[in-house]
């Protein structure tokens, strides 16, 4: 059954506007990948950047903010890894507008197919 506009669950913009603005950047999306192949300091995750510790430090803070990663501190080091939970939001909308679109191209469909004169 497809879903309308109107029965769809509201995420709201303070949940999604972070996370979206988080994966918006090249820079953090690349974070977040390495991040999903396990733990690692922040100068781990800088080391392979063509960026100052500092700016690698401001990307990081925008992750964690949107809820995408965890830090821990051991010392003057600071452990980082991914927050897999912080993708819910995302996700969830994602699948309702995919549901959504999709019931409307299967209504579309049926609707031409029962009209006269359309294969």
């Amino acid at each position: 059954m497809a879903l309308s506009f109107n029965q769809m669950v509201k995420y709201p913009d303070a949940d999604l506007d972070p996370l979206f603005h988080a994966l918006a950047d090249p820079t953090r999306r690349r974070l977040v990948e390495r991040l999903g192949r396990g733990e690692h300091t922040v100068s781990e995750l800088a080391a392979p950047l063509a960026m100052s510790l500092p700016a690698v430090s401001k990307h990081l803070g925008v992750l964690e903010r949107a809820g995408l990663l965890t830090r821990r501190r051991e010392g003057r080091h600071h452990r980082l890894q991914l927050a897999p939970e912080g993708l819910q939001p995302a996700l969830g909308w994602l699948e309702q507008h995919r549901r959504l679109w999709e019931g409307s191209f299967d209504q579309l469909d049926a609707y031409l197919n029962g009209q006269p004169g359309h294969p």
